[in-house]
């Protein structure tokens, strides 16, 4: 993990190199405290996550807290109680369902929120860069055209990505 962060300090280096107007972008998270770039409006800000996880996390975290909260006052317990004696009472057979739930293919949301919110994250660092506005399917194209290649030595995709990069500094 060390390493693959200081990939990434190495490139954000050199972008803010290239780009030293950027520097009033860079944002620190107040969780990992890792740096990141982040949009122009949040600029100067402290209370910032990072789009690695921890903004996901905090506010995961904070749902985890109200919920707590509200199941502890006396409105919040008088509906729990409802609804787990709704819970225990016995079925009829017309209320049974038919097949086991388990059985029914349940999407996985949280893989692709977490890659789109990441692909938004790269949009919008690539349009900071770029200095114009960038679409989805831009870098979707850009992503599909560096993951694509493959070396003689079998690497990892973000290994692959990396290299890209050092060939073709921004």
């Amino acid at each position: 993990m060390a390493a693959l962060v200081l990939e990434y300090y190495v490139l954000l280096r050199s972008v803010l190199r290239a780009k030293p107007l950027l520097g009033r972008c860079l944002a620190r998270c107040r969780h990992c405290r890792i740096f990141f770039l982040t949009h122009p409006c949040n600029a100067g800000r402290k209370d910032l996550g990072c789009p690695f996880g921890c903004r996901t996390a905090y506010r995961k975290q904070q749902s985890t807290l109200r919920s707590v909260a509200y199941y502890r006052d006396a409105l919040g317990k008088n509906k729990k109680r409802g609804l787990n004696a709704k819970r225990r009472r016995p079925r009829g057979n017309g209320d049974r369902p038919t097949a086991c739930p388990a059985s029914v293919p349940i999407p996985e949301k949280s893989c692709a929120r977490r890659n789109a919110l990441m692909l938004e994250y790269v949009r919008m660092v690539v349009s900071l860069i770029e200095a114009r506005l960038v679409s989805r399917t831009e870098i979707l194209q850009m992503l599909q055209g560096v993951l694509r290649q493959h070396t003689m030595v079998r690497r990892r995709k973000i290994d692959h990505a990396v290299i890209w990069l050092h060939e073709h500094p921004p």
